[in-house]
């Protein structure tokens, strides 16, 4: 096994050191794939005013022409995580694409557009009554909707107790979900309902194929990168090294003990990045 930059910090595991050790022999063979909200930018109590942290975009403007590709796979609207991350129109980030809507829609840095599939109808159907169905089961009090376009969420991230809240919830919006053909997302503080068939496991792995990485590395911070690392351990199980990133949090521990290297939080990852991206171009 090869040796590590002293200043890249060490993954805990065999399998998390060979892929990041696969990235540093192969870098123009590898995808970076980040989560947007926990791991580039802080969270923040209203998702509206989240923004990359400012070390993001000169770690990836950097690193991105060193690497097959950097991805952020997130579920906002792509155009959202394009404008809330700074990466429009930024030179070296030509290898970068945003999967959004857990890959339903994409953009990418060569084009800057968006390319995305109709709306679900079960969507638009869940927005006209997801108001009326808080207020009846009196579940307003310290909860808000977040319209995604293609999702919606409710937080619980303000209320008096936002774990409490957060079980109270989580079974009525899994039956008006379910009625409309949609499924539920749970996430810190937060339960987002979606069209099923897409989660950043499936993105992870469609992006994957599509640029024939044979190494890859994923940072996340919540439940919904678990499909994600899913993807990433199976494919390691077919023998592509790949390195897991927990962007450290005591709210998602699941995450946590699965991953290889665990960092505390965004600034703590664009600093690896930051190492990773002068690692590769000194």
């Amino acid at each position: 096994m090869g040796s590590h930059p002293h200043d890249l910090p060490m993954p805990v595991t065999a399998a998390g050191r060979e892929g990041l050790d696969a990235l540093l022999r192969a870098p123009r063979r590898s995808v970076v794939a980040l989560d947007f909200d926990g791991t580039l930018a802080e969270i923040v109590p209203d998702p509206d005013q989240a923004r990359a942290h400012p070390g993001a975009v000169p770690a990836l403007s950097v690193l991105a022409p060193e690497v097959a590709s950097v991805a952020v796979i997130t579920g906002r609207p792509a155009g959202v995580a394009v404008r809330y991350g700074g990466f429009a129109g930024v030179p070296g980030l030509e290898h970068l694409v945003v999967l959004g809507h857990y890959g339903a829609e994409r953009w990418d840095a060569v084009s800057g557009i968006v390319h995305a599939p109709a709306e679900h109808p079960g969507v638009a159907a869940v927005r006209a009554e997801l108001p009326g169905f808080l207020d009846s089961i009196g579940a307003w009090q310290g909860t808000w909707i977040e319209e995604k376009g293609r999702a919606l969420a409710v937080h619980t991230r303000r209320a008096e107790d936002p774990e409490a809240a957060f079980a109270v919830l989580r079974e009525p919006l899994a039956e008006l979900a379910a009625r409309h053909g949609l499924m539920v997302e749970p996430g810190r503080a937060v339960l987002e309902l979606r069209p099923p068939g897409m989660d950043k496991g499936v993105a992870l792995t469609e992006f994957l194929a599509e640029t024939g990485a044979e190494a890859v590395v994923y940072a996340g911070d919540d439940l919904g990168d678990l499909a994600a690392y899913s993807a990433v351990e199976k494919r390691r199980a077919d023998g592509v090294p790949g390195l897991l990133v927990c962007s450290g949090s005591a709210e998602v521990p699941e995450l946590a003990s699965r991953a290889d290297l665990v960092l505390p939080g965004p600034a703590a990852v664009v600093a690896f990045l930051t190492t990773l991206a002068q690692t590769l171009h000194p």
